[in-house]
């Protein structure tokens, strides 16, 4: 036992969790209550953000608060219950928004960011899941010339800073790359190092396939069911009680409810959101992000997939998909959208921290007990990143991306 581990969760980041384990010659059970990939990457836009070296902070422009607190507009909804549930970590959110302080977040957060293709790259690779993806980037593209202009100076930065690498297209330019658009826009932020994949949820179950070939278990069980068990942990599934000496919760947005109940009280809280097929007659050649609307279209192999803005929102609160109705009719403006196809709306959350920096490390006050979620908007693009740096943890290597700025202790 003394080589296995547990992986609670088999989203993107539990799964790479569970293969970066199962390379350094652990056994390896992946428990989840469903199949690899059906929650909280199943929905996202597909994005391996290569350019996301900055985390999402708290919006502090005055103009945008407002439109936010009265409804205006398709980037942010809320719920009254939410708010007030959320009040504490929303409060530390904004003041680890200020800009000093995002700085410094920023400068760790980018140094996992950096290497996500690369590492997206080696799983693809040997997961055979290379017709899922295109390598080309996406785009932001912009309704006013002062927002393409403050973008095109802050990719430059962004450029110098770190390397990423962009395209700044003018009208002309934009219409040429995307012709079914049939409204002219002010430009567009070309992205060159981000990759789009096709269907999300099936690149995961690619990665756990692969994880099975190679000797693990993905077996159907609950987390709520772990218990320490002597040396160690057992949770129960569908094939009997496993044990093991590590475990590893990657929960995603229900880490809180779970780690609550052994007394940890982290500032986490959700941003929800929601996505919708349509059978689009217009082809688009990349996703594209409406930077100043605040919603993103991507091409999948279910169809045009429309993905919202954040929803600050209970778990367990029912769906309220007005944002998504509001993106439709922003997209409309300038895209033959088509019909939404008949499965009702995909509404999945985003586990996010106050300090924008994921969770990754020992559980303080729990031997054996390890911690990787709070990756927030990009755990779809963080997975193999942050289950390489865990797995190194694990087995007490040298990491290769310092992790002091995501040890849990930070928050407590």
């Amino acid at each position: 036992m003394a080589r296995t581990v547990l992986v609670l969760g088999a989203g993107m980041v539990g799964t790479c969790t569970a293969l970066h384990l199962q390379q350094r010659g652990c056994e390896v059970v992946l428990v989840d209550r469903r199949a690899p990939g059906q929650e909280t990457s199943y929905g996202n836009a597909g994005l391996i953000q290569r350019e996301a070296v900055e985390p999402y902070a708290f919006p502090r422009e005055a103009g945008f608060v407002l439109n936010a607190a009265l409804g205006r507009g398709a980037e942010v909804n809320w719920h009254a219950r939410g708010l007030w549930q959320m009040a504490g970590p929303l409060l530390r959110y904004f003041q680890h928004s200020h800009p000093e302080a995002h700085q410094r977040a920023t400068q760790a957060y980018s140094r996992l960011i950096a290497h996500c293709t690369d590492e997206h790259g080696l799983l693809i690779d040997a997961a055979g899941a290379q017709d899922l993806v295109r390598r080309e980037g996406f785009r932001f593209v912009f309704r006013t010339a002062q927002a393409w202009d403050e973008a095109v100076q802050r990719a430059a930065r962004l450029h110098t800073q770190f390397g990423v690498r962009y395209q700044a297209e003018d009208t002309a330019q934009l219409a040429q790359a995307e012709p079914a658009l049939r409204l002219p826009l002010a430009g567009a932020l070309h992205w060159l190092d981000p990759w789009a994949v096709q269907n999300p949820g099936v690149l995961v179950q690619r990665y756990a396939d692969l994880l099975v070939a190679r000797g693990g278990r993905v077996v159907r069980g609950d987390a709520h069911t772990l218990q320490a068990q002597g040396a160690g942990w057992s949770v129960h599934t569908h094939e009997g009680r496993c044990e093991a000496a590590q475990v590893v919760l990657a929960l995603g947005p229900w880490a809180d409810e779970f780690i609550r109940p052994l007394g940890y009280r982290l500032p986490l809280f959700l941003k929800r959101g929601y996505h919708q097929h349509y059978r689009s007659p217009a082809t688009l050649n990349q996703p594209l992000l409406d930077a100043e609307r605040g919603y993103v279209l991507a091409p999948m192999q279910q169809g045009l997939r429309l993905t919202t803005g954040a929803e600050f929102a209970p778990l367990s609160a029912p769906p309220t998909p007005v944002q998504l109705a509001k993106a439709e009719a922003l997209a409309r403006e300038w895209l033959a959208l088509g019909e939404a196809m008949p499965e009702p709306p995909w509404l999945g959350a985003r586990p996010c921290t106050a300090d924008m920096l994921p969770v990754m490390g020992p559980a303080p006050r729990h031997p054996g007990l390890w911690f990787n979620f709070g990756h927030a908007h990009q755990g779809f693009t963080l997975g193999p990143v942050a289950g390489r740096l865990l797995a190194e943890m694990i087995l007490g290597e040298t990491p290769w991306v310092d992790p002091a700025p995501f040890l849990p202790q930070r928050l407590m």
